[in-house]
Formats: C-alpha cells, structure tokens, sequence
C-alpha cells in the first residue's frame, strides 16, 4: 500500500497531495519535470511549483491532462483514493484473465499493449490477403 505524507509547518500544508501524486507518477516514468511539464504544455518552473506545494489551487484542466497523461482518476490525484485507480481501457483492464501483468511497470504494460495490437493487426492483414 502507498503511503501519502503531507508535510505541514507552522503556515500549513507544504506539500499538497495533488503535487505529491504528480510528483510520484512523473518519477515512475522516470521523466524529468521538463520532460512532463512539455508533454502537458506547461513552463517546468510552474510544475515545480506543483510539486512542492508552492502553488496553491491547480487548474481543473491541468489535473485532467495530468490524469489522461498518466491513466490515473483525478479522484487518486485529489487524495480521495488511497491508491492509483486506472483508467477504464489500461491494460490492467484487459478482460484476457490469462495475462498475468503482476510486476510489470506500465511502460512495459504499454509495450505489451502494443505487441497485442500489433498482433491483431497483423491477423487482419492475413485475413484480408486471404482470397478463400
């Protein structure tokens, strides 16, 4: 289970949980804050502000981006779940009961995707060349 601690001092909250969970799922990619603040078209000093806690009320669209970007509900980067809750149509989700994906990282998780949908294709193309 994941442990979510906000610092506080004597002015309050130092570190908001949205900034926190934004923080922690940049670094599960291993991204950069430049690296994540281009993808979400944002200035990376404004992302560290995030981060730390600096900046105070984020944007409801900047939260939507951030919750497509990483699959996650903006209910997990609120702080009303304790845990990521993914997105209906991630590969965690994928019906097929026999693809055991524990200890996966979700690049892997999304390159897995990829060979399945490639393979989907690839059937396809075979069905299509088929003159039968």
């Amino acid at each position: 289970m994941l442990e979510w601690n906000c610092q506080y001092d004597k002015g309050g909250l130092t570190m908001s949980i949205v900034g926190q969970r934004i923080k922690w799922l940049r670094e599960q990619k291993q991204w950069s804050q430049l690296q994540l603040a281009e993808k979400l078209g944002i200035h990376n000093t404004v992302l560290s502000r995030i981060e730390s806690g600096e900046k105070k009320g984020v944007d409801f669209h900047l939260i939507s981006k951030v919750a497509d970007l990483f699959e996650v509900s903006t209910d997990f980067l609120h702080g009303r779940t304790e845990e990521p809750s993914w997105k209906r149509g991630s590969v965690r989700e994928t019906p097929a009961t026999f693809l055991n994906v524990d200890g996966l990282s979700e690049d892997e998780l999304v390159e897995v995707k990829r060979h399945i949908e490639f393979l989907k294709w690839k059937a396809l193309q075979e069905k299509n060349e088929d003159p039968s």
